[in-house]
């Protein structure tokens, strides 16, 4: 018998207002391998599925996020070096993905020597401030941003400094592993002395535990300790370990578009439902 469900209407993020600034969330752990680019690339995707209006920033050299997403290499005529070393509209960076209502500002190596140029000025802090701040203008053609998410490299240096200056929230992935909770100490930290310095308006939005295995007594006792530590900042949704996460990239497509039916997606989906309520619930409070 066929199914004749009617399938669920996802309503459209509400056109902002010319001017509004899009909300930062700055996706980072200075550990590398916890899924810091996986999960902008599948948020990203799970937040436009939704209705929102996202752009990914790709802040890491390596520029894996804008692979992931199918940008190539020659495409990126103007990267994330462009606008924080030289000055270029952020604007200029942004390339269209395959994905619709998802774009990404690429990067290249040449931010890896970012710091080298620009760690003696005086704004070098808050160069990704000013790029995004003029960002959502309203002018024709021009697409309105509710989300940025920053994917910062596996480290606390210049780049990561100009993404917590500039983001309303860090968003925090962390493996289910045995130096979960180290990695994490050492980065709330950084938070606070970029809070304290930089940008008093800085929190955390969460942490989103990523790469668990249920059948693993280490990662069930690593979810309890960071749930215990953290509290309701740890999201009720964890990222399991899905060899359709891992095989997506290489296809330069986020796993909801490579397969959608796979645990990881739902997921992901899941995630952006949870951040999209606890931004609702920001917003009330404020």
């Amino acid at each position: 018998m066929a199914d004749t469900t009617e399938p669920e209407v996802i309503p459209f993020a509400p056109k902002l207002a010319p001017g509004t600034p899009p909300r930062v969330l700055a996706i980072a752990n200075q550990k590398g391998g916890v899924g810091k680019t996986t999960t902008a690339i599948n948020l990203g995707t799970a937040l436009a599925a939704i209705g929102e209006n996202v752009l990914i920033v790709d802040l890491d050299p390596q520029g894996n996020a804008s692979t992931g997403l199918g940008i190539d290499r020659r495409s990126r005529r103007t990267s994330t070096y462009d606008v924080l070393a030289g000055g270029a509209p952020l604007r200029d960076s942004v390339l269209e993905t395959a994905v619709p209502r998802l774009s990404i500002a690429s990067s290249t190596l040449d931010l890896s020597g970012l710091e080298l140029e620009i760690g003696q000025a005086r704004d070098r802090a808050f160069r990704l401030r000013s790029a995004i701040a003029p960002l959502n203008d309203g002018k024709p053609g021009h697409v309105d941003f509710t989300y940025v998410l920053v994917d910062c490299p596996p480290s606390l240096n210049l780049l990561t400094v100009n993404a917590m200056a500039a983001a309303n929230a860090i968003l925090v992935p962390l493996q289910c592993e045995f130096f979960a909770l180290e990695g994490l100490s050492q980065l709330l930290k950084t938070v606070e002395s970029v809070r304290t310095t930089l940008n008093p308006d800085l929190t955390i939005h969460g942490v989103v535990l990523t790469m668990y295995d249920a059948r693993n007594n280490l990662a069930n006792q690593v979810v309890a300790d960071v749930r215990q530590f953290m509290g309701r900042k740890v999201y009720e949704t964890v990222i399991p370990r899905n060899v359709r996460i891992s095989e997506a990239p290489s296809y330069g497509k986020p796993v909801l578009v490579y397969d959608l039916k796979c645990v990881g997606s739902e997921a992901y989906l899941r995630l952006a439902t949870e951040i999209i309520q606890r931004e609702r619930e920001l917003k009330a409070a404020g």
